[in-house]
């Protein structure tokens, strides 16, 4: 996934995942690479696809964007049209459980990488 020992760069799956967070208005440095390899992980496993497409990548950014970001700093570089489609996206995943959704507010969450207003607007919590 990051090359052999950093020699052939990132895989292409990072970039792909790096362009579609910097496309949501997050810098991909921002993002650990711990939390971008788990998500890639559960992406390929939600798709069965080794190498997801990248309006996959870009539909888990949006996600992950908003949860790093808060309303605001998300609303700051989208419309609120994207605002309230990804919250809503969030409201079904906490119904629905199990759910690709479900699992990168999970990561989110679990690596201390989430607003604490997501965390208070949702009633998350680690248990």
């Amino acid at each position: 996934m990051l090359g052999l020992f950093g020699l052939f760069g990132r895989s292409k799956d990072l970039q792909r995942l790096d362009r579609a967070l910097r496309a949501q208005g997050l810098h991909p440095r921002l993002m650990p690479d711990a939390a971008k390899l788990t998500t890639l992980k559960l992406l390929q496993e939600a798709t069965g696809e080794r190498s997801p497409a990248e309006s996959v990548h870009e539909h888990a950014a949006a996600l992950l964007v908003y949860c790093q970001l808060g309303a605001q700093g998300f609303v700051a570089d989208q419309d609120m049209a994207a605002l309230e489609a990804v919250e809503a996206r969030i409201e079904t995943a906490l119904s629905q459980g199990d759910s690709l959704d479900a699992r990168l507010v999970l990561l989110m969450l679990h690596a201390g990488l989430i607003q604490d207003q997501v965390v208070e607007r949702f009633g998350l919590e680690v248990g």
